[in-house]
């Protein structure tokens, strides 16, 4: 088993990737990455497949290699470990820095284990990164052995989170399969996401008002309601893929367990570096 990575290695790698402002490629050696990997592998297997987190806490949804928009959450909502943040998945592929993104996202969980949370989403698969990007920008800036290295990180990852034993958090929606929170605990890591179950479920059926169309999955305003305001759905990436005027929303859940959204509106590339945001009322109770 590798060691684990020391505080000013981190540090340093926190900061480099930091600085890769204004669609800068971050210089990262593949040693570097693979630590990273290997790292977080340890830390997430340490970690139960339900993870059960108090509040507060703030909750971040898809962000699909969109690093700059990963830096605006960061720079309105704090960065660790002044702010906690769970994180649903979906953090590679279709944008253009998915391994900026993933990187240091990593490199946090590894630094303040118990400050930020990253759940698995349908996009940390081997099945669908090779497809959609991840895979070619493996390959396009170091080699398809890094890829495999996260894969093998990505089939660790948790699944669900529970906030205070109230509010429950997957990546895509609830299972015809799921019975009790137990099943979730039982759920053996490393795994690969299979065609069909709980696991596939919880990872896949996102909820949809629209039954029987055809629909993108992009949340316009960042977030939508479902259920009697009992569900909602989060989604942090603005302008997503630079073909949507969506907007992308970042969730609050206070110590009361009181819910807001901050929204980031979606830039023009050449004004990425500037945040605009607004506040819409307070959601209540989810």
């Amino acid at each position: 088993m590798e060691g684990m990575m020391d505080k000013a290695m981190l540090d340093d790698i926190i900061r480099r990737l930091l600085e890769g402002k204004g669609g800068k490629q971050v210089q990262l050696s593949e040693g570097e990455i693979r630590q990273l990997c290997v790292n977080a592998r340890q830390i997430f297997l340490s970690q139960p497949t339900l993870l059960e987190i108090k509040a507060p806490i703030r909750i971040c949804g898809d962000i699909h290699g969109q690093y700059q928009d990963l830096l605006r959450l960061f720079e309105y909502g704090g960065y660790p470990p002044s702010a906690n943040y769970l994180f649903l998945g979906d953090y590679v592929d279709r944008g253009r820095q998915s391994l900026e993104t993933i990187c240091l996202l990593l490199a946090y969980k590894i630094r303040h284990p118990d400050k930020i949370y990253l759940m698995r989403g349908n996009h940390e698969d081997a099945k669908i990164n090779r497809i959609y990007g991840f895979y070619d920008e493996c390959k396009r800036r170091f080699n398809v052995r890094l890829w495999k290295i996260f894969t093998d990180c990505f089939n660790c990852f948790p699944v669900a989170a529970l906030i205070d034993e109230k509010i429950l958090c997957m990546h895509g929606g609830l299972s015809p399969e799921l019975e009790h929170l137990g099943q979730i605990k039982e759920i053996q890591r490393p795994t690969e996401i299979p065609d069909s179950g709980l696991l596939c479920d919880l990872l896949w059926s996102d909820p949809d008002a629209r039954v029987g169309q055809i629909v993108i999955e992009v949340v316009e305003d960042g977030y939508e309601f479902f259920a009697k305001r009992k569900l909602v759905t989060i989604f942090s990436a603005p302008n997503y893929g630079g073909e949507f005027d969506n907007a992308g929303a970042l969730l609050s859940v206070d110590e009361s367990l009181v819910c807001s959204f901050e929204i980031l509106k979606p830039v023009l590339p050449a004004s990425t570096s500037k945040l605009i945001l607004k506040k819409p009322p307070k959601a209540g109770k989810i």
